[in-house]
């Protein structure tokens, strides 16, 4: 696993964004995993300035969505399909026909888990997997003590997401629902590269657990210790609880420009 500490959020997504691009050039069809809440708006935000500069070209990009909410009408403001239209494929000039997500308000749930990761590996696999982390250590809805091999399933939400996440329904925790489709731990980990980002001091023991505790599943996070390429960029707050924080600036320093991250 590999750290890098920025100096704020602005620089993380800045640096994510060129690593996106990078894989765009190389492979313009790429599938792109991303993630909805405040803190990967700096990625798209970024890498969107680069489509309009015209140094990138994302007309084959494809999208695929990490998670979605149980019940919401897909055309609901606040369904993770809706969002990512609005701050990912609209801003990236993607159309919906390049989208994949889970059905949130399919009858059957269990059937709509199941397509979607068959729908995952049929069109090749998620090559860069963006994921940001809860206060828990939980990545995409995998609470704590979700099975590190967990496959796209339907997860009951803790009470402190629902509360993190009422801000998005006008601070009403009675709108969040209860229920999401997540894609699992197992199913996460099968892209080819994770990137995870992190800001804020809020996110300091999460990030501490996951990059130097044990992989367990009260952290789910720590599963990216597992991975062959998975990067953990974070802000000097997020990091601020790494005890090996001066090891990772200067391995990340030392990096030759054309490894990337």
């Amino acid at each position: 696993m590999e750290v890098v500490i920025v100096p704020d959020a602005k620089a993380g997504g800045a640096l994510i964004a060129g690593a996106m691009a990078d894989l765009l050039r190389r492979t313009p069809d790429a599938l792109l995993g991303v993630a909805t809440g405040s803190t990967p708006l700096p990625v798209y935000e970024a890498l969107a300035a680069q489509v309009r500069s015209g140094s990138v070209d994302t007309s084959r990009a494809r999208i695929a969505q990490l998670d979605e909410y149980v019940g919401l009408p897909a055309d609901h403001p606040e369904s993770y399909r809706s969002v990512l239209r609005r701050e990912v494929l609209e801003p990236l000039g993607i159309g919906m026909d390049a989208f994949m997500g889970p059905d949130g308000a399919a009858e059957d749930v269990r059937a709509a888990c199941e397509a979607y990761d068959r729908a995952l590996a049929e069109a090749g696999g998620v090559d860069l997997q963006l994921l940001g982390i809860g206060t828990d250590g939980h990545i995409g809805f995998n609470e704590q003590c979700s099975s590190l091999v967990s496959r796209t399933r339907i997860k009951t939400l803790t009470e402190q997401t629902r509360v993190d996440n009422a801000r998005f329904f006008g601070g009403a925790v009675d709108q969040v629902p209860h229920h999401v489709i997540t894609q699992g731990i197992g199913t996460i980990l099968e892209a080819r590269h994770l990137v995870l980002l992190a800001t804020g001091e809020g996110k300091a023991d999460a990030i501490a657990a996951t990059v130097e505790g044990p992989v367990a599943a009260v952290c789910p996070a720590s599963a990216l210790q597992m991975h062959p390429h998975a990067t953990v960029v974070v802000d000097e707050a997020a990091a601020s609880k790494l005890k090996l924080a001066d090891y990772f600036r200067h391995t990340y320093a030392s990096k030759p420009d054309w490894q990337g991250i």
